[in-house]
C-alpha cells in the first residue's frame, strides 16, 4: 500500500459539484496542502460550491481552459505543482449524442495537454484521472459480479468512449514516459451543490414547486449511487495510499430502478407517486444498468458510510434552504431541457439524464443507497435464479435442496470445504451462482456435547469456514445466506421466561454454557463486518417429516426425560421457503429466524400426543437435573421475531405453524 504525502495539488473543474466537495475536505483536514483550484466556470460550475474553503490561505482560484496549454505549463511551474487531480470534463451523456465533437475535445485533447504538460516539467508525483463506471459499458441485467477494474471498455455513447479514449492516453503516457497515474471509475453521485439537470436535484426542486417529476422511459433502469461526502473521502483515501499505475473502482454493490428514487422522494414529501410522477419520452440510448466491484478500493480502508436514506434527506434539506443557489435554473428543470450556455457558446440541445456521471466540474451525479433490508429488488426484470448450497448431508440443506426441486429453482451442491478457499472459488467458478446458502456448520454428533471434546474441528468449520465463504462470496459480489443458531441467549432478568419479552437481533449475546455456542456468536459477530451477509438465527428445528431423528420433536419424544422450559422455535416447513424469498429479495444482516412466540416442551409434547400417539407418554425432570448428565450446558431462551414478522406479515406463530405444516399433514383425521 503505497503512502504519499503531496505538497501543492492542481485540481481540475474544481468548481463542479463533486470536485468542490473533494477539495472542501482536502482544504478542511490538511491546512498544510497548497491546493490550486482551476475551472473555466461553465454553465453548471459555481464558485459558492467552493465557500467553505473561501477564506482559506492554503487554496487560489484559477478561471481558465485545461485545453490551454501556456495556462497549464505556467500554473504547474510557478505553483510547483506536484500532484494533478483531473476533474474537468464534459459529462452530460445526452448533450453527447448531439455535440460529440466537444466531448473528444474537452475530454481527450484536453487530458492530452495536462499530460503533455506533466511530461515537459517532470515534476508530477500523482496524476489522478478521474474518469467513469460507464467506460464498462452495459452491464447485464442478471449479471451478479460487478465489473472490476481488468475488465473490458466497451462504451456505449460518445460520452463514455471520450472518457475511455482519455483513460488510454493516461495508460499510454504511464507506461511510455512513467508518469505516475492512477484512474478512478465512479458509480453516479447525489447530494448538496449539485447542478439541477440531474435526476435527484431536479426531482426534489420540483416536488418542492408541487410539478410532476418526469422519467424517462418506463423508469426500470437500475443505478448504484454513492453521497457526495463519501466519494469525496474515496479520493481522500487514493490520494494518499493508491498505487501508481492502478485503477480503483468508486462504486457501491448497492442498486436501485430510476422508478423507485422518484418514488422515495415523493414519500419524504408525501405526495403520491401515482399522481405526482410522469412518464416522457426516453433518450436515444439509455443503458440499462451499470454495476461495479469496489473490493479494491475497500482494501485500502474506504467504505460506504451514508445510508441512501440519510443522503436522500440531507439533500434535500439543502434544497430547501438554499433554492435559489443557482439561480433560474427553470429550463434545466424541463422533462428534456435545454443547456444552459456560458456567453460565447454555440447553444445545445440537452435531455435531462437519469444518471449523473462521476468525472468533472460540470458532474452532476446521482447517489442511491437501499435499506438492506428493503423488498426492492433493484432489478427492472426477473433474475433468473441459481443456488450454491453448502451442507447438503445436513437436514437443513438436504431440505433445501428439496425445495429448490419443487420451485424449479437451479441449485448445485458445493462440492468444496468451508476452510478451503481454492475449492471455494472452483465452486463459483463452474456453478456461476446467483447466491449462495450456507447450511453448513457443526452442531455435534449426536448433539452439542460433541463439540466440547473436538473443539478445533468445530472452529474450523462453524468459524474459519463461514468466514472464508463470506469473504468468497463478497469478492465475487454474491450474497450469502447464513443459517446460524439462536443458541447464544438465555433467560436473564431482563429476559426472564415467560414474559414475552425476546431477545432481539441487536441484542448482545449472553450465553457461553457450551462450545457450540461460543463458535456461533464469535462468527456472527466477525459477520457483521460482511455486508454481503443475511444470518438466520433458527431454533430448536421442526419439520413435517417425523421420521427423522434431527427434528427437535423426534428428539424429545425419544428422551426419557425432558425439562420443561418456554423456547423459541423454528418451523422449517414454513421458514425455508421464506429464507429462498429473503434470498430474492436480497436482505441481509442478522435475523431472529423463528415463529413468534414460544413453547414449552411439554406444550409440544402434548400437540404430538394429541395429533399423532395417543398413547404417549414422557416424564419432566429439572435443569439442574438435566445438567448432571450433560457434558455443556443448553441454550434456553426467546427470540424476538418483530423483524421477521414485519417483512413477512404471514408468518405464523409457532403454535399455528406446529398445527399446519406439522402436525396437520401427518394427522389422518385431523380437525382443527
Amino acid at each position: 500500500m503505497a503512502n504519499y504525502t503531496p505538497k501543492n495539488i492542481l485540481v481540475t473543474g474544481a468548481a463542479g459539484f463533486i470536485a468542490s466537495h473533494v477539495v472542501n475536505r482536502l482544504i478542511r483536514n490538511y491546512s498544510d496542502y497548497k491546493i490550486i483550484v482551476l475551472d473555466k466556470l461553465d454553465y453548471c460550475s459555481n464558485m459558492k460550491n467552493l465557500l467553505p474553503s473561501k477564506s482559506s490561505p492554503n487554496m487560489k482560484f484559477v478561471k481558465g481552459d485545461i485545453g490551454s496549454a501556456d495556462l497549464v505549463n505556467y500554473l504547474l511551474v510557478t505553483e510547483s505543482i506536484d500532484t494533478i487531480m483531473h476533474f474537468a470534463a464534459q459529462t452530460h451523456v445526452d448533450n453527447s449524442f448531439g455535440n460529440s465533437f466537444e466531448f473528444v475535445k474537452n475530454n481527450i485533447a484536453g487530458t492530452h495537454v495536462l499530460l503533455e504538460a506533466c511530461k515537459a516539467t517532470g515534476q508530477i508525483k500523482r496524476f489522478i484521472h478521474v474518469s467513469t463506471d460507464e467506460v464498462y459499458g452495459e452491464t447485464d441485467e442478471d449479471a451478479v459480479v460487478g465489473n472490476h477494474e481488468a475488465s473490458q471498455l466497451l462504451p456505449t455513447n460518445p460520452y463514455s468512449a471520450s472518457k475511455a479514449g482519455a483513460e488510454m492516453l493516461v495508460m499510454a503516457y504511464g507506461r511510455s514516459y512513467g508518469l505516475p497515474v492512477i484512474t478512478t471509475r465512479g458509480n453516479n453521485v447525489f447530494g448538496p451543490n449539485q447542478f439541477p439537470e440531474k435526476l435527484i436535484p431536479k426531482f426534489i426542486l420540483l416536488a418542492m414547486q408541487g410539478k410532476h417529476l418526469p422519467i424517462h422511459g418506463d423508469g426500470s433502469h437500475v443505478r448504484s449511487y454513492l453521497y457526495c461526502e463519501d466519494v469525496a473521502e474515496a479520493f481522500e483515501v487514493i490520494l494518499h495510499e493508491g498505487e501508481v499505475g492502478h485503477v480503483y473502482n468508486i462504486g457501491t454493490t448497492e442498486e436501485m430502478r430510476v422508478i423507485d428514487v422518484a418514488k422515495d422522494i415523493c414519500k419524504l414529501f408525501s405526495k403520491d407517486p401515482a399522481t405526482n410522477i410522469k412518464f416522457v419520452e426516453n433518450r436515444p440510448f439509455n443503458d440499462q444498468r451499470y454495476f461495479l466491484d469496489n473490493q479494491k478500493l475497500r482494501k485500502l480502508g474506504w467504505s460506504v458510510r451514508t445510508t441512501w436514506e440519510e443522503g436522500l434527506k440531507k439533500t434535500i434539506e439543502w434544497y430547501v434552504n438554499n433554492p435559489d443557489w443557482w439561480g433560474d435554473i427553470s429550463g434545466a428543470l424541463l422533462p428534456h431541457p435545454r443547456m444552459l450556455m456560458m456567453p460565447g457558446q454555440p447553444e445545445g440541445h440537452l435531455n435531462g439524464s437519469e444518471d449523473g456521471n462521476f468525472a468533472s466540474h460540470d458532474v452532476s451525479s446521482n447517489t442511491l443507497l437501499r435499506d438492506p433490508s428493503s423488498k426492492r429488488s433493484g432489478f427492472p426484470k426477473k433474475r433468473s435464479l441459481k443456488f450454491l448450497i453448502y451442507g447438503r448431508t445436513g437436514w437443513v440443506g438436504g431440505q433445501l435442496g428439496k425445495l429448490c426441486e419443487k420451485q424449479g429453482i437451479p441449485f448445485q451442491y458445493g462440492r468444496g470445504r468451508l476452510e478451503d478457499r481454492s475449492s471455494l472459488l472452483a465452486d463459483i467458478r463452474n456453478v456461476k451462482p446467483t447466491h449462495v446458502f450456507n447450511a453448513a456448520g457443526v452442531t455435534g454428533k449426536p448433539n452439542a456435547d460433541w463439540c466440547e471434546s473436538h473443539k478445533a474441528e468445530t472452529i474450523r468449520t462453524n468459524v474459519a469456514g463461514a468466514l472464508t465463504l463470506a469473504e468468497v462470496c463478497r469478492e465475487h459480489g454474491l450474497l450469502m445466506m447464513h443459517f446460524s443458531t439462536g443458541c447464544i441467549y438465555e433467560y436473564d432478568a431482563t429476559h426472564p421466561e415467560g414474559s414475552g419479552i425476546g431477545f432481539t437481533e441487536n441484542d448482545k449475546p449472553n450465553f457461553a454454557g457450551s462450545f457450540f455456542s461460543k463458535t456461533r456468536a464469535m462468527v456472527e459477530e466477525l459477520l457483521k463486518e460482511y455486508d454481503n451477509v443475511c444470518t438466520l438465527r433458527g431454533r430448536m428445528a421442526i419439520s413435517s417429516d417425523l421420521n427423522s431423528p434431527r427434528n427437535f420433536i423426534i428428539k424429545i419424544s425419544r428422551y426419557s426425560k425432558v425439562v420443561n422450559v418456554l423456547n423459541s422455535m423454528t418451523v422449517l416447513d414454513e421458514l425455508l421457503p421464506i429464507s429462498i424469498e429473503m434470498a430474492k429479495r436480497n436482505l441481509k444482516g442478522i435475523w431472529n429466524f423463528t415463529n413468534p412466540g414460544v413453547l414449552s416442551h411439554n406444550d409440544v409434547l402434548e400437540m404430538y400426543k394429541r395429533y399423532i400417539d395417543p398413547d404417549f407418554k414422557w416424564a419432566n425432570f429439572t435443569l439442574e437435573e438435566q445438567a448432571k448428565i450433560l457434558a455443556s450446558a443448553r441454550s434456553n431462551t426467546e427470540l424476538d421475531a418483530t423483524k421477521l414478522k414485519t417483512e413477512f406479515p404471514e408468518l405464523l406463530s409457532i403454535k399455528e405453524s406446529l398445527i399446519k405444516y406439522v402436525f396437520g399433514p401427518n394427522t389422518k383425521n385431523f380437525t382443527e
